[in-house]
């Protein structure tokens, strides 16, 4: 796999959850029981074109391949590309072995090889950054009141 610190490859482009589920079902079942899932909905109208919010309310934003507009259905929410970066060589490399029900050794790592992150850095702060240090670009009206 690529290091985390390293941009995007330019070859590769955010395909979106929904097409990482054809080979990832579990994963995709879980995550859809996430926040992460909903991340967009979250936003209200006034901010669902805010790019301090669709930094970390959609998948790709601000990246040639990533979330742009409202047209990008497939990039709403927090995907699996956020923490695993675009998937296309993912599934492009991944295709051949649809119909194999157990890959070889060889064949798990080209497939994952063609990753360009796994979580190797604390991704989750880069918007969770109230928990981390203490600061929030969470407009006041939509932060949740503390009971």
């Amino acid at each position: 796999t690529q290091p985390a610190s390293a941009d995007p490859p330019t070859d590769q482009e955010y395909t979106g959850t929904k097409r990482c589920a054809s080979c990832h079902f579990e994963q995709f079942m879980q995550w859809k029981t996430t926040l992460h899932a909903k991340a967009f909905s979250l936003l209200t109208k006034k901010y669902e074109a805010d790019p301090k919010c669709l930094k970390c309310h959609a998948t790709g934003y601000g990246e040639k391949t990533g979330y742009a507009t409202a047209k990008d259905e497939a990039l709403k929410d927090v995907g699996c590309e956020v923490c695993h970066g675009p998937g296309s060589k993912h599934e492009e490399a991944a295709k051949p072995f649809a119909q194999v029900k157990e890959l070889t050794k060889e064949q798990q790592e080209l497939v994952k090889g063609t990753i360009w992150k796994t979580l190797p850095k604390i991704v989750c702060l880069e918007c969770h950054k109230a928990q981390g240090h203490g600061e929030s670009q969470t407009p006041p009206e939509l932060k949740k009141k503390k009971k």
